[in-house]
């Protein structure tokens, strides 16, 4: 496919109510979005690494700079063959993965109009996979401002069936919040996700959390660490998975030698893309280790990709996506994602045949900056 033109846009999407983590606290969304457009045909493609440096190195302003002045201008007027093409046509650009899944994004999102295919049964052609139609999804809850209240959103999730529940663990919100969640619901599936925020030295906190019966803990440690996640692994019982640290296939490779995990979580932006994200899942396939997708809380373009992805057999635990209204009062994009009730009765999600595309009106309201 010639690429004819690339339109970036850097938004920020106000969220119904803050986002707050270990690494701090999102009131808006940033992420950048491109229309890649082919002859007459037109693809979404979108990657958000928040407003911040936080997360990862990368963020909005700056992904959408990388954009602009290297990345795009590599690929503009060049027939991108398929994923793997473009994603060797932008190497010998160091890092930035979410930047790279900007393009990547609307690449394969392109390839499904040009194909007239579903993504997600491209990526299954691609992982050499039957993808499935529909997966179920988790709930997930931030540090809120009282324990009550995290509590009553717990129990309304296990109330509509969500078959396991994501609780964010920092310092100051920690192991009381977590004997309080798991005291109310004693058998329920639960994992934390502590977004780097400790370090080896709090072992003796993990080994508390070891007589919780935790599904796993989520990137515990440092974010670019693969070597004291193996040594914390083997020191507890519950499983260890790995979320900031995995970015490469390389590293998947190391982190697999290692023993640093017994999951996965797999971002399509974090990872560089879709074409990077399939390569992950199907290392980690191989090794026995299952996946999950998650997401960057992107609006209904970039969630839809997610999804598609989901799709794939590696991708066992509920993944990481949620309805349009649960963050944003109107969604960025049309139509906005709808959760759905599995053939088990659970919320879950189903393969769009159809991606969303950005409401032009709310785009040109949110934009940052455009190129």
């Amino acid at each position: 496919m010639k690429i004819d033109r690339l339109d970036l846009f850097h938004v920020a999407m106000p969220l119904i109510s803050p986002w707050r983590t270990a690494y701090g606290e999102d009131a808006a969304i940033h992420t950048v979005l491109c229309r890649m457009t082919s002859g007459s045909v037109v693809g979404w493609g979108e990657s958000s690494p928040l407003a911040a440096p936080c997360y990862s190195p990368e963020w909005g302003g700056g992904i959408f700079a990388v954009c602009r002045d290297w990345l795009a201008p590599a690929l503009l007027h060049q027939d991108v063959t398929s994923g793997e093409d473009l994603q060797r046509r932008l190497s010998h650009f160091k890092g930035n993965p979410f930047a790279k899944a900007v393009l990547d994004t609307a690449w394969w999102s392109l390839a499904s109009r040009m194909q007239n295919k579903p993504v997600h049964q491209l990526l299954g052609e691609y992982a050499g996979c039957t993808p499935r139609e529909e997966v179920a999804v988790g709930a997930d809850f931030g540090v809120l401002d009282s324990v009550d209240e995290l509590l009553n959103c717990v129990d309304g999730a296990v109330e509509q069936k969500f078959p396991r529940i994501k609780l964010k663990f920092r310092p100051g919100w920690d192991l009381p919040m977590l004997h309080a969640v798991r005291k109310r619901q004693p058998t329920h599936p639960i994992h934390i996700d502590c977004n780097s925020g400790y370090r080896l030295g709090d072992l003796p906190l993990f080994r508390e959390i070891d007589e919780l019966n935790l599904a796993m803990v989520e990137q515990p440690l440092q974010h670019d660490d693969l070597v004291d996640h193996a040594e914390l692994q083997r020191s507890i019982r519950t499983p260890v998975c790995l979320d900031e640290s995995l970015i490469t296939v390389r590293q998947a490779q190391q982190a697999i030698a290692l023993g640093s995990c017994r999951y996965a979580n797999i971002k399509p932006g974090r990872v560089g893309g879709l074409t990077n994200a399939v390569q992950l899942h199907n290392e980690f396939q191989r090794a026995g280790i299952p996946c999950w997708v998650g997401g960057m809380l992107e609006s209904a373009t970039g969630a839809a990709l997610c999804v598609s992805l989901a799709m794939l057999p590696n991708f066992t635990y509920p993944a990481d996506i949620f309805p349009s209204s649960r963050f944003y009062h109107h969604d960025l994009s049309d139509p906005p994602l709808e959760l759905i009730r599995t053939q088990e009765g659970l919320p879950g999600v189903r393969a769009p045949r159809e991606l969303p595309e950005p409401n032009l009106d709310r785009l040109a309201k949110v934009t940052v900056q455009s190129a």
